[in-house]
């Protein structure tokens, strides 16, 4: 079903170039040309996002011309090509991505290994509002990410406009893709998370309220949790959609804690302990649910309160939940864009 509302006129643009451009061979049923869900919302002054759009394009081959274009201020386009090995130096392997960037892997073998993304600016625990430099714009798509000493990207300090798209994310040594400290309009879409721990938090603090509270505003769609165990989000404070996503084989699925209001729509949980809950650690969560199929699960979905429709912020369209173990594996991943 199409649900009708205003789109931002950065999405409309973005589309309508695309629909100029002949269609990428191969792509699969799914493939994005322009961000959607939270990510697609003009606000904060941002349009959408659409990363390094109207800047130059370049090709990373090495860690250090990696290094030096994710860095760089202007608006960049940064392909990958091949295998990049990130250090873990002083940084704990994290590296950052400054605004206005699409980093983009090459074919089905773009891979960054070794260490992670980080979107943000340092962490400031006095900071309890969005700074007039916060990282913004940004579209990471197309890369295996693997062996990170921290996270595998991580979205922090009222970082906004970020689209994480068809990505293959595991081995991390902490989370996979974690989005905290005030962060908003995000994406995550068409990823698969595999032979991981602690998938993904949204808001990493039960006493972070000061920068959380009326921020996190974070689609995830169209995700294959593939055995990945936990946190397939972990929400704290937040307003999440989460939906068509294909869960297996794991011990929970979303959990909504700290009045976070979650909608839960047209997923497919295979063999999941608790595909979702309400009643978890801290304060109870919000969680409303439609559409969704669960096969070989131990527990019922746990809703409680009312959430805010998505719909009021953008246009989406759900698919059944019964073609998800189908669509989702066809098109979540690298090499399919």
């Amino acid at each position: 079903m199409r649900i009708p509302t205003k789109l931002s006129l950065g999405t409309i643009l973005f589309a309508a170039v695309a629909a100029l451009l002949p269609p990428t061979a191969g792509a699969a049923p799914g493939a994005l040309a322009g961000a959607d869900g939270f990510a697609s919302v003009d606000a904060l002054g941002q349009d959408g996002t659409t990363g390094g759009a109207g800047g130059a394009t370049v090709t990373a081959t090495t860690t250090a011309q990696f290094l030096d274009y994710i860095a760089r201020p202007e608006p960049l386009v940064v392909q990958v090509s091949g295998v990049i090995t990130l250090p873990t130096g002083d940084s704990d392997g994290m590296h950052d991505v400054a605004s206005d960037k699409t980093v983009v892997g090459l074919g089905s073998t773009a891979r960054l290994t070794g260490g992670g993304l980080n979107i943000g600016l340092p962490v400031d625990d006095d900071t309890t509002s969005p700074p007039a430099d916060a990282v913004h714009n940004v579209i990471i798509r197309n890369i295996a990410f693997d062996g990170a000493t921290d996270d595998l990207i991580n979205v922090q300090m009222f970082s906004h406009h970020v689209w994480i798209d068809h990505n293959d994310f595991s081995n991390g040594d902490d989370g996979a893709v974690d989005i905290k400290r005030g962060s908003d309009y995000v994406t995550v879409s068409w990823n698969r998370f595999h032979d991981h721990d602690k998938t993904s938090l949204v808001g990493h603090d039960d006493e972070n309220a000061a920068q959380d509270t009326g921020r996190l505003r974070v689609t995830y769609h169209h995700n294959y949790f593939d055995a990945s165990d936990q946190r397939n989000p972990r929400v704290r404070f937040g307003e999440v959609h989460v939906y068509n996503n294909y869960y297996r084989d794991s011990s929970y699925g979303v959990a909504s804690t700290m009045n976070a209001g979650v909608t839960l729509e047209g997923n497919y949980f295979f063999s999941v302990n608790n595909p979702a809950r309400v009643d978890f650690s801290g304060d109870l969560g919000r969680l409303v649910q439609r559409d969704n199929i669960l096969v070989d699960c131990n527990h019922e979905i746990e809703t409680r309160g009312t959430v805010t429709a998505p719909s009021q912020s953008y246009a989406y369209t759900a698919d059944p939940a019964s073609t998800v173990p189908t669509v989702v594996p066809a098109g979540a991943g690298v090499g399919k864009i």
